[in-house]
């Protein structure tokens, strides 16, 4: 791996050490200028980088808890429909849809009752 290399006349950036023939390194031209730069000393050079957890701070890191629980009660994925059970009558119940086939067909509709009676249909 090699340095990201500029010209210093306009700021180009030279491709990578690597793709440049070596007999072309000592005065390689910019593609946009065309002042040639010695890259030789680029393509010789070692950059070392660093960071820790602190390097860039967060502020949603700082009020996440150590611990975190979602419970079933915490997300509510379904929606309430006028629809009769027909296990007991009741004219409320919840549902959500999945798509279970191919994009192109309808998504099937899962029903459940508070009194635990399910059912589901593929629109």
């Amino acid at each position: 791996m090699s340095t990201l290399t500029f010209c210093n006349k306009c700021g180009t950036l030279f491709p990578p050490a690597t793709e440049i023939p070596s007999e072309t390194m000592k005065r390689f031209p910019c593609a946009v200028c065309n002042k040639s730069t010695d890259l030789t000393a680029a393509s010789l050079a070692t950059v070392t980088t660093r960071s820790h957890d602190g390097a860039f701070p967060s502020a949603l890191r700082a009020k996440r808890s150590a611990i975190q629980k979602l419970e079933d009660g915490d997300v509510n994925t379904e929606a309430t429909i006028n629809q009769t059970c027909p296990e007991c009558g009741r004219t409320e119940m919840k549902f959500y849809t999945m798509q279970l086939r191919s994009a192109d067909e309808g998504a099937t509709v899962f029903y459940r009752c508070d009194c635990g009676y399910r059912f589901n249909t593929n629109n």
